[in-house]
């Protein structure tokens, strides 16, 4: 694994040195969740010069929500932030020309303490489920959708849900509060690490739902107009984020380094999170996985309606951007 890091960081000196005799590298700007797992790369990036071996000079902005990122984006104070394609298809529906490439295809799951009787989907009936991210988070409209099609009940009509934030809802189902718990990834890792048993992720929900490739939701989100008047800037953000991935792939020595930003309170805990976050990094993004992210927009808008989707009934061209294909 050190190899690795060390075949990675001699090339990275090699391109930083070339790119030295060229100039200035290119400023590029992302904003993130202050607290959010996106930092764990951008931090390897940074820490390694990653950015400058690919020819750019990365700055991070932290921003309080994924609300204040989108604003920040839009008034242009960043060029890139974090969000998922079903949200960029909206915007570009409404003439906004937005569009994506992969960070993670990390998901949450549906979690219950590790001595409940809800052993499926269809055990959920009568019971009280937390679901992070409101009525119209991805992961609960999936796995409404997975028992609508495998048990023939929709769980919005037939469970009591308690829709809050991630933190307070992990809290509820330690205190007995709630019978099972819709999450995102990195708090089921938590939970996980503590006991708590996975009954369905919602990477097995897409599977079962007839999705066959490994669909990326998260990515970098950027506008099309600017990132193809700055193609090497954004291909070389790619290629760092790419080579950030591959050191946390390969090196548990690298996650030790990052143990204070995860917040891990134990090596439980900390080994959980960087195996779901391994989990989640994207293997490939070609053509397969473009055709099945419209079959999950279908799934997704089904469920959803205009709430989720406005006016657009399908996903719009352009929002994956054609330069980022491997």
């Amino acid at each position: 694994m050190i190899g690795v890091i060390r075949g990675l960081l001699a090339a990275a000196s090699i391109l930083a040195a070339t790119a030295a005799v060229a100039g200035e590298h290119p400023s590029l700007k992302v904003g993130v969740l202050q607290f959010g797992t996106v930092i764990w790369e951008l931090d390897v990036i940074r820490h390694h010069g990653l950015d400058e071996a690919n020819g750019i000079e990365l700055e991070v902005a932290g921003f309080a929500s994924n609300q204040a990122t989108k604003i920040a984006l839009q008034a242009g104070e960043v060029d890139v932030i974090v969000s998922d394609w079903l949200w960029v298809s909206r915007q570009r529906a409404e003439g906004v020309d937005w569009t994506f490439i992969p960070y993670s295809r990390a998901v949450g799951a549906l979690v219950v303490p590790r001595d409940s009787p809800i052993r499926s989907l269809s055990d959920l009936k009568g019971g009280k489920i937390g679901v992070a991210g409101g009525a119209l988070d991805k992961s609960w409209l999936l796995l409404r959708a997975l028992a609508l099609k495998e048990h023939g009940f929709d769980l919005a009509r037939e469970t009591e849900q308690v829709f809050g934030a991630p933190p307070l809802l992990n809290e509820q189902i330690e205190r007995g509060n709630i019978d099972a718990v819709v999450n995102f990834w990195h708090f089921i890792a938590r939970l996980e690490a503590k006991g708590y048993r996975r009954v369905v992720g919602v990477g097995d929900a897409l599977v079962r739902l007839g999705v066959t490739s490994d669909v990326p939701m998260l990515g970098y989100v950027f506008s099309e107009k600017w990132a193809n008047a700055n193609t090497e800037a954004v291909l070389g953000f790619a290629a760092a984020s790419r080579a950030a991935k591959e050191i946390l792939r390969t090196s548990d020595d690298e996650w030790e380094r990052l143990r204070p930003k995860t917040k891990a309170g134990n090596d439980q805990t900390l080994a959980a999170l960087r195996e779901g976050y391994r989990a989640g990094i994207p293997v490939r993004w070609g053509e397969a996985e473009r055709a099945d992210s419209r079959k999950v927009f279908g799934i997704l808008a089904e469920l959803g309606g205009k709430k989720l989707v406005g006016d657009s009934d399908e996903l719009q061209t352009g929002t994956f951007w054609p330069a980022a294909m491997y």
